[in-house]
């Protein structure tokens, strides 16, 4: 009976959740409005940058001279550029690359984050190095960190990418790491290797399970600092070359206009403002509904 019940712990069997967990989310997430605002919002920045060629009113890098900073009005709703540019149209294709950044730096950061974490808190001799690593890179302001790597790399959306991932990585390997050192003292992981389960084995089976939703809670923060991120760089010149419709490059283009063309720096700031809450709220709610405390209050 004890080697039966051993092996069940070692090896538990992926099965579909209880009857009531869904019923608990979902009552959850109907109490807490919070995250329905937030998950709203997403999807409807989310729906937007999709179908921006069918929600722009204009091809957002024409340009036409004559119509130079005209204020809102009902041809053109966010105004106009220096250039004549359609602000809204502006605005909505720069949906698209604020949440290819995001998305893209997220799962870059998470991928290398969960290695690095699980790597460090399954082995004891890798976990001091690897560590002082993720230290020094989280040593230095992710700001500057992030300039720093652009100034190397180049203005590339690419290497936007590339220099948000790593600086967001140190985050999620330590979030990973932490769970890992604990998770790796518990029964049914000591039984496992007991067993001769590999480390591979154990790592995806027993360990990584548990990672996977505080990563996803972080991966949402993440999400949101990094569209302000990428608006930040493109505003301090070391972003996306300024032709590119982005959030950061349309308030860079205004800031020099901020008295007699205020409108071209609100409304992508209003759009940088409303996505960011937005993934905040879904980010708290995701939280709580991965805490089983805050989850039991909730519903």
């Amino acid at each position: 009976m004890s080697e039966g019940v051993a092996s069940t712990r070692a090896f538990p069997t992926l099965s579909r959740p209880p009857a009531g967990t869904w019923a608990v989310i979902f009552r959850t997430l109907r109490r807490s409005r919070s995250t329905l605002i937030g998950g709203c919002i997403v999807l409807a920045v989310l729906v937007i940058a999709v179908l921006a060629p069918a929600f722009a009113p204009y091809d957002p890098q024409e340009i036409e001279v004559p119509r130079r900073l005209q204020g809102p009005s009902t041809a053109h709703p966010f105004g106009t550029d220096n250039m004549g540019r359609d602000i809204l149209s502006r605005v909505i294709y720069g949906a698209r690359i604020s949440l290819v950044v995001g998305i893209f730096v997220v799962f870059c950061a998470a991928g290398a984050g969960i290695t690095l974490g699980l790597t460090a808190g399954y082995s004891d001799r890798l976990d001091r190095f690897l560590m002082r690593i993720m230290d020094g890179l989280m040593a230095f302001p992710s700001t500057l960190l992030a300039i720093a790597l652009m100034a190397a790399l180049g203005a590339r959306i690419s290497n936007i990418i590339i220099a948000l991932a790593v600086v967001y990585t140190p985050n999620v390997a330590r979030v990973v790491r932490s769970i890992t050192l604990v998770v790796r003292e518990q029964d049914y992981v000591q039984a496992a290797q007991a067993m001769g389960a590999s480390d591979a084995r154990i790592l995806a089976l027993h360990i990584l399970p548990n990672c996977l939703p505080p990563v996803i809670v972080q991966g949402t923060f993440i999400f949101a600092q990094s569209v302000l991120a990428e608006a930040a760089l493109s505003f301090l010149g070391v972003g996306l070359p300024p032709y590119i419709p982005s959030w950061g490059t349309v308030i860079t283009t205004g800031r020099m206009f901020m008295q007699t063309a205020p409108w071209i720096t609100i409304f992508p700031g209003i759009a940088i403002l409303i996505t960011v809450l937005g993934l905040n709220l879904l980010g708290d709610g995701l939280r709580d509904l991965s805490d089983p405390r805050l989850r039991g209050r909730l519903g």
